[in-house]
């Protein structure tokens, strides 16, 4: 039942943001970044705890988790170091996606030509 749930959250998720870019018009990076501040919201209030515990990597993996990921690390942070620790929080839990999404950036631009 797990998969079903997740399947069913991670896609009404991606149903939101392609009628973003289809019905409003918003350009994919409009739709990425309102996603981020969404999931770092909605992880403030505890409301993306609850649907992650429900749905599990249907709510993480869509960007949306990226923005719960930072606020997680955030709060976790603060806990231990107060407002010093908001900068070294967000890249406790997201510095290995950040990383690996700069690699991989690095090696496909060594392969791949750009046009134009």
């Amino acid at each position: 039942m797990e998969y079903i749930f997740a399947f069913l959250v991670g896609g009404i998720i991606c149903v939101f943001g392609q009628m973003a870019m289809d019905v409003w018009k918003f350009s994919p990076i409009h739709v990425m970044s309102m996603f981020v501040v969404l999931g770092a919201l909605l992880g403030s209030i505890g409301v993306y705890d609850w649907l992650v515990s429900f749905a599990g990597a249907g709510a993480i993996i869509p960007i949306s988790g990226f923005g719960y990921a930072l606020m997680d690390g955030v709060e976790a942070n603060m806990q231990e170091s107060g407002l010093l620790g908001i900068g070294p929080g967000m890249f406790a839990q997201t510095g290995i996606s950040l990383s690996a999404a700069i690699l991989f950036s690095f090696l496909i631009s060594l392969i791949v030509k750009p046009k134009g």
